[in-house]
């Protein structure tokens, strides 16, 4: 597959997401053009304000997940991170915290974070709790995500993308970001294991090594 091919599946995915919440934006807009009365103007007012803050979570997200954030750096803070996550997450039924004993790591390895986080907290397709933690071992750096909730989804394709069983043609934008967590893992010397610890408790754990 194509380095073209790939940012369009991401792209793809990113749109996929923002679809709901400009789509409710433009709504709003037409509603407060027609709409008269005050009590309802409102509501719609709060539609907005909400929808707004939710794409603009959403975009600041797949900025440090998919593209470019941070320049020509070639390290990046974990507290931006651990923001963007929570951000990310707002408002959802999907909660997070995150430990950490490092100030900031490659971008290539917080890229592969987000997209792990990404992944995971869409197997809570009813909500739950997402512990993220982040240490280094040696020259390893290890990133262990336990999550947890009543009812969990991992679909085929995405735990294969994850496992590095998925050909490139058979890659869609739903696991899209599953695959680009498992390339960025073999290129920085990494694996990606899945532990499903019971029927609440689920672990993705990224090991990166030589970093």
């Amino acid at each position: 597959m194509s380095k073209m091919d790939f940012a369009a599946l991401l792209c793809s995915r990113l749109c996929h997401d923002l679809v709901s919440p400009v789509g409710a934006i433009a709504n709003g807009i037409e509603i407060l053009n027609e709409e008269h009365d005050t009590s309802m103007r409102e509501q719609v007012m709060e539609l907005l304000q909400h929808s707004a803050l939710q794409t603009s979570n959403k975009l600041q997200f797949f900025r440090l997940a998919f593209g470019a954030a941070g320049g020509f750096s070639k390290q990046l803070e974990l507290q931006e991170a651990e923001a963007a996550i929570k951000q990310f997450l707002s408002g959802s039924k999907v909660t997070a915290s995150m430990g950490t004993d490092l100030h900031d790591a490659p971008k290539d390895v917080v890229k592969a974070m987000l997209n792990l986080v990404l992944v995971a907290c869409e197997t809570l397709i009813r909500g739950g709790h997402m512990h993220i933690c982040v240490h280094r071992e040696a020259d390893s750096i290890i990133i262990d995500i336990m999550v947890e909730g009543t009812h969990y989804i991992l679909q085929e394709q995405v735990r294969a993308a994850l496992e590095g069983h998925l050909s490139e043609a058979e890659v869609e934008p739903r696991s899209a970001p599953a695959f680009l967590v498992s390339t960025l893992a073999s290129e920085l010397g990494g694996t990606v294991t899945l532990d499903d610890i019971d029927d609440t408790k689920h672990r993705f754990v990224l090991t990166m090594t030589g970093i």
